[in-house]
């Protein structure tokens, strides 16, 4: 039985998922919600054009607008997000743990930016127009997203530095 070639992206889907909404369980209903979306408007993906981008614009535009309708309880979660424990000999978990809060505290529009650029490695193009931003707008926010996360993760001016754990 052959797949679907809109399967092959779910992996790529998932993870920008959790990374946007930080939790598992919100980012399956993302990745649902997003899934659904481009099932049903199927008829609308122009043949030969890069359903990767495609999807992700769904997915862009699922979370902008589910996060316009529950601004309120999305800031609340993310403040609330359990702290987990881990031994002292995972060093690497916990530097892990730290870049998640930073990207956290990164603003929406540069994190979506990072990730889809940094994580999904998509071109500045199809990032544009995944998000439906002009180029320019795509590489002013990855350049403030990955200066902000420097300063983040170094504690530079008007952050809180980020422990480093050895």
């Amino acid at each position: 039985m052959n797949s679907h070639p809109i399967e092959q992206h779910i992996p790529r889907l998932r993870r920008y998922a959790r990374a946007l909404v930080g939790d598992r369980y919100a980012a399956d209903d993302l990745v649902q919600d997003t899934l659904e979306r481009a099932w049903n408007k199927l008829h609308l993906w122009r043949q030969g054009s890069d359903m990767r981008a495609w999807l992700f614009a769904i997915m862009h535009n699922v979370f902008v607008n589910q996060a316009r309708s529950r601004r309120q309880d999305i800031e609340r979660h993310m403040e609330e997000l359990p702290v987990i424990a881990v031994r002292g000999t995972q060093g690497q978990q916990l530097e892990l743990m730290e870049v998640d809060r930073a990207l956290r505290a990164l603003p929406p529009d540069q994190r979506e930016v990072l990730l889809l650029v940094a994580v999904e490695q998509l071109t500045y193009d199809e990032t544009s127009r995944a998000l439906d931003v002009p180029i320019g707008t795509v590489m002013s926010r990855l350049s403030r997203g990955r200066e902000r996360l420097r300063q983040l993760t170094a504690g530079g001016p008007g952050s809180s530095p980020l422990k480093v754990v050895k």
